[in-house]
């Protein structure tokens, strides 16, 4: 009988909560460790070489969020979040990459002197106004339910959006505030926030989903 799966997290982080997203689609059964971003375990950080979460331990270790959403839904993918076209894996590298910078020069600026966060906010709009535009044609980025990208990229729009709710609801991103809307009122988003007690080693195991 193989061991249950692994899945070290932290609850607000939208790299863990994606992981979170495709493992309870796929119903993949894990234990899952969450764990206090000050206080990381010494059994984490032997799991993850990156020392970051999340990061899941099966029948290989994997630390990186987009490679557990997809070693999860290759097992199993009832809402076929794997039907996306090529141009879903691009619009992840930029949300991962120049819209994730963006985002934390602008939430964190304080951390950041020396960058102008209305510039870094107008950068990070440049992203979310291609993602509304698509939007503009279905309910979802490629579709008429979410792909991998959607639910890959909708943690991050949820953070930014908290940066400045109203600022972000005065934009003129009316199906991004829909498709973001629609995320945060999900039953979905509702479970894999559930809140868990850090871990502690000899703890009797708590399973996700």
């Amino acid at each position: 009988m193989q061991p249950t799966p692994i899945l070290w997290s932290f609850r607000r982080c939208p790299y863990a909560m994606r992981a979170r997203l495709a493992v309870q689609s796929a119903g993949i059964r894990t234990e899952i460790r969450e764990i206090l971003l000050k206080e990381k375990p010494a059994a984490f950080l032997k799991a993850s070489q990156s020392g970051t979460v999340p990061a899941l331990e099966a029948d290989e270790t994997l630390d990186e969020s987009r490679d557990i959403m997809v070693w999860a839904l290759r097992q199993h993918d009832p809402d076929r979040w794997l039907d996306m076209p090529d141009a879903g894996h691009a619009l992840i590298d930029t949300n991962d990459g120049p819209f994730k910078a963006a985002l934390d020069h602008t939430k964190y600026a304080v951390r950041f002197p020396d960058l102008d966060p209305e510039q870094e906010r107008a950068k990070a709009s440049t992203f979310l106004t291609d993602l509304n535009d698509r939007l503009a044609h279905n309910t979802y980025l490629f579709k008429a339910s979410p792909a991998l990208a959607d639910m890959a990229i909708l943690p991050f729009v949820r953070q930014f959006a908290n940066t400045d709710r109203a600022w972000f609801d005065a934009q003129a991103w009316p199906h991004l505030i829909r498709w973001l809307d629609t995320f945060l009122e999900s039953t979905a988003l509702k479970k894999i926030m559930a809140k868990y007690p850090p871990w502690q080693p000899g703890q009797t195991p708590v399973h996700f989903p």
